[in-house]
């Protein structure tokens, strides 16, 4: 499972109608209008990262949208005691 944060910008006003619309596409968990550098931020998943790459380009199609950061969530890694490690 592949997880990422987008972190976007929109036009003044739009926020309420993206994130409705935002809510409607497969993948898309989570999202909400923000206070800050950026206006809305979602969560979205997949089962690999070109599943993720379809869903922010599906994003960054709605009108309003002007700009858009992605940041793809870490896997953990384990060490061979089945505990986590720092990467």
């Amino acid at each position: 499972m592949s997880k990422a944060f987008v972190f976007l910008n929109c036009d003044m006003g739009s926020e309420e109608s993206i994130v409705v619309q935002m809510k409607k596409i497969f993948g898309v968990s989570q999202a909400s209008g923000v206070s800050g550098i950026y206006d809305i931020v979602a969560e979205v998943v997949s089962d690999s990262q070109k599943g993720l790459a379809g869903i922010v380009r599906k994003l960054r199609s709605i009108d309003s949208i002007r700009s858009c950061l992605t940041m793809i969530v870490a896997e953990p890694q384990l060490d061979n005691g089945s505990r986590m490690i720092p990467i």
